[in-house]
C-alpha cells in the first residue's frame, strides 16, 4: 500500500522514470539485495533517461525529418559506394556541428541525399541540437504565407535560432527575386552562427541560372559553400537498384 501511494505521488510529481523504476525494483528480484543507496540511484538514472527520451521525441517531432527513421549507423545499407567515403566518415564524426559548419549534398535524384540529411539531422537531434527540416517547396510556401500575414520577420528570426536547419531539393521551386532574397537573408543570419544542410539536385555552378540574380546568387553560394563539406555522389538511382534487386547490394570495405 505504501508502495503504490508512493508511486502515485512521483507520478503527481511528473517524476514518471523514478515511479516506473519503484514499480521495476519491487517487480525483479535482482534488486532485492541493493542498498538503499543504489535503489536512489537507480531511481535517478531512471528519470534521467526517461525524461532524455521525452526530450528527443519532441525534437524529432519538430524537426520533421524528411525520412523519420534514417540514422547514421545504417547508412552503409541504405547510399551506394558513389559518395566519397572519407568526406562521408568526416560528416558521420558529426564535428562540424561545434565547428558551425554547413554541409551540402548535389546530385541526381534517388542518390540518397535527402536519406543522408535526414540521419545527420537524426543525428544532431540525438546530440541535443534543435534542428528543422524544410523542402525548399515547403519553405517558399511558408515564406509566401508570412508576407500575406506580414510575419516574415517573426519566421526567420526562428529559424536563424534552429541550431540546424535541412533544406532539402534547393532548386526544384521557381526562384523569384523575392523567394531569392528571403533564402538570402536566412542564410545571412546562419553563416558562421548555425549549421545548414543543403541537398540539391543541380550542381552548384548551376545555381546562378536558377536565382536568376547573378549578385544575389553569389551571396547565397558564398553563405552555404565556402564554408561547407562538401558530398557529390554520382551514379545510378537507389530507387531503381532497389526495385531491381530488392535491395542495394552489400558494401565491401
Amino acid at each position: 500500500m505504501i508502495i503504490e501511494t508512493l508511486i502515485q505521488q512521483l507520478q503527481a510529481l511528473r517524476l514518471h522514470g523514478m515511479a516506473d523504476s519503484v514499480r521495476q525494483q519491487m517487480e525483479t528480484r535482482e534488486h532485492a539485495g541493493l542498498r538503499f543507496e543504489e535503489r536512489v540511484n537507480l531511481m535517478i538514472q531512471n528519470e534521467i533517461a526517461a525524461r532524455a527520451n521525452v526530450s528527443l521525441a519532441k525534437r524529432l517531432s519538430w524537426a520533421k525529418l524528411p525520412i523519420p527513421d534514417a540514422c547514421i549507423e545504417d547508412i552503409d545499407r541504405h547510399l551506394p559506394r558513389e559518395f566519397d567515403p572519407l568526406t562521408l566518415a568526416t560528416v558521420c564524426e558529426m564535428g562540424w556541428l561545434k565547428r558551425r559548419l554547413n554541409i551540402l549534398i548535389t546530385g541526381p535524384t534517388g542518390i540518397g541525399k535527402s536519406y543522408l540529411s535526414s540521419a545527420l539531422a537524426h543525428a544532431a537531434c540525438r546530440a541535443e541540437y534543435s534542428v528543422r527540416c524544410y523542402r525548399m517547396s515547403k519553405l517558399a510556401e511558408e515564406l509566401a504565407k508570412a508576407h500575406a500575414l506580414q510575419r516574415r520577420s517573426a519566421l526567420l528570426k526562428q529559424l536563424a535560432r534552429t541550431e540546424v536547419l535541412v533544406l532539402d531539393d534547393v532548386g526544384v521551386v521557381d526562384f523569384t527575386d523575392r523567394l531569392t532574397r528571403d533564402l538570402l537573408d536566412i542564410l545571412d543570419d546562419r553563416y558562421n552562427k548555425r549549421c545548414t544542410i543543403v541537398t540539391s539536385q543541380l550542381k552548384v555552378k548551376d545555381w546562378h541560372a536558377t536565382f536568376g540574380n547573378p549578385t544575389l546568387a553569389d551571396a547565397i553560394c558564398d553563405r552555404i559553400v565556402h564554408n561547407a563539406y562538401k558530398l557529390e555522389p554520382d551514379g545510378d538511382s537507389v530507387r531503381r537498384i532497389i526495385a531491381l534487386n530488392g535491395t542495394l547490394p552489400r558494401q565491401k570495405n
